[in-house]
This record gives C-alpha cells, sequence and structure tokens, in this order.
C-alpha cells in the first residue's frame, strides 16, 4: 500500500496573506539558462555548470510544490541541444541519470506524479529510457504536484507529431477546433502555463511547448541557473501576482467596456 503523504500548507508568497494564496498561477515553467555562462565565469568548463544546477532543480520543485503550484515543467534539453559537442551531450545524459537515480524516491515521497516530455530520439541511451519509464511508472499514482521534464523537446516537433495525429485519425477539416487539435498533443490534460521564468536574463521562446505557452506570462530574472534558488523562484511567483492577465480583452472600464 503506497504511504500517505501528509502535505503542508501551501507557502505564502512575499507580502501575500491567505487570501491572496488563489493568485499562485497553477503551472509554471522553467527555461533553466545559464548552466555554461555559469562556469566560464569561473573558469571552469561547461559541464561544472551542469552539474551546479542539480541543487536548483531540487530547490525549485520543493518551493513550487510548497507555494501551491500544482504542475511545473523544466525545459532540460532541447531537440536543438543534439548539436552540442558530442563530450557535453553524453555528459549530461548521465549527469540526467545520475540526478533521476538519486532523487527518484524523494520525488515519490513529496507525491509528486514525474513525467519526460519529448524522449523520441534514437540517441538516447537505453538506460536512460528505462530510468525514465522506471520514474513515470513509480510516480503515477500521486497526485500532487505534476513535474514534466522537457527531455528531447521541440515545440514545433509536438506541434507537427499532434498534425500527422489528427490527420490519421480521419477528422473533417471542418471538426478542427483548438481543443479537438490540444488532444493530439502530448499530455493532452496538461494545462495551459501559465508563467514561464527564463532565468540569466535571455529574452527567447527557444522552441518550448510552443502550444501550451500562447497566453503564459513571462519573467526574465537575471541571474544564471545554477544560482537561482527558492526566493528567487518567489520572487517570481510575486511578479505574476500583479499581472493583470486579460488575454485579448481589455481592463475594466477601459475605453468604455466592463467585464461580464
Amino acid at each position: 500500500m503506497q504511504q500517505t503523504v501528509e502535505e503542508p500548507a501551501p507557502r505564502a508568497l512575499p507580502g501575500q496573506d491567505a487570501g491572496a494564496r488563489g493568485r499562485v498561477p497553477r503551472h509554471v515553467a522553467c527555461v533553466m539558462d545559464g548552466n555554461g555562462r555559469w562556469a566560464e565565469s569561473r573558469s571552469l568548463p561547461r559541464t561544472s555548470g551542469h552539474s551546479a544546477a542539480e541543487a536548483t532543480v531540487i530547490d525549485v520543485i520543493e518551493a513550487a510544490r510548497s507555494s501551491g503550484v500544482q504542475w511545473l515543467s523544466l525545459y532540460a534539453f532541447s531537440t536543438e541541444n543534439w548539436g552540442r559537442p558530442s563530450n557535453e551531450v553524453d555528459f549530461l545524459m548521465q549527469l540526467v541519470r545520475r540526478v533521476v537515480r538519486k532523487h527518484a524516491l524523494f520525488l515519490h515521497a513529496r507525491g509528486i506524479r514525474c513525467r519526460f516530455l519529448g524522449v523520441t530520439d534514437s540517441r538516447i541511451p537505453r538506460d536512460l529510457g528505462r530510468d525514465f519509464d522506471d520514474l513515470m511508472t513509480l510516480t503515477a499514482e500521486n497526485r500532487g504536484m505534476t513535474l514534466t521534464v522537457a527531455f528531447d523537446h521541440g515545440g514545433r516537433r509536438d506541434i507537427v507529431e499532434a498534425t500527422r495525429s489528427l490527420l490519421r485519425s480521419g477528422t473533417h477539416a471542418d471538426a478542427v477546433t483548438e481543443e479537438v487539435f490540444a488532444a493530439h498533443l502530448p499530455y493532452p490534460d496538461t494545462p495551459d502555463v501559465d508563467l514561464v521564468i527564463r532565468t540569466s536574463g535571455e529574452q527567447r521562446i527557444s522552441n518550448f511547448m510552443l502550444w501550451q505557452v500562447a497566453y503564459a506570462e513571462w519573467v526574465f530574472p537575471p541571474v544564471l541557473w545554477p544560482d537561482f534558488r527558492a526566493s528567487h523562484f518567489l520572487e517570481c511567483l510575486y511578479a505574476y501576482r500583479h499581472r493583470e492577465r486579460r488575454f485579448g480583452g481589455v481592463q475594466p472600464n477601459e475605453n468604455g467596456a466592463s467585464r461580464p
């Protein structure tokens, strides 16, 4: 029988009272940028930056879970990253395998359901693919936060594959709606992203969850990913609270308009 883990109350954001906790974004996605620059600034090999990122990943997962975030997506390896030097790619494959095996029981004990978005390239080592499958199986029944690791992921590829799936299904063109199309994307139960955090100050989408981030709010903290910690994550949630999300509409009474 699976052991039940008592969940702590969601962590309050800076200056947040209990009534404001409903403004915590449901789905937060992170573009974990700056590992290489972090290492280079210390005259270290780029691989040292990737190793240093492990502590940040665990810190952010804990901060998201305890803050009441229900879905957390982390961009770990893109389809374009295969173009990096082979020694760096090999190192990343070994590092990710070590991290997955090291923290599997920790994630399970926290009630976190784990998923991997992408993972279709034949160059991914079989042992790593098995570790991904084992972690997903281990945590499949968990009902806490859902953690999605985008690995060998490309937003354009997901859209192309969804289109192929839609065509194979025989759906008539006039029957295609956004909802019908989205049902053919990987993990169609994943809600749209509310907040994207891209560290290091760079301001690019980088082919990340293109369909799901259509109306997301973006925050670009200048801190490099290995230095990003729970306090920075909470600052990003605080910034989100003060955004006016209009989804193409207008604010109340703006130009004479009012909300229904």
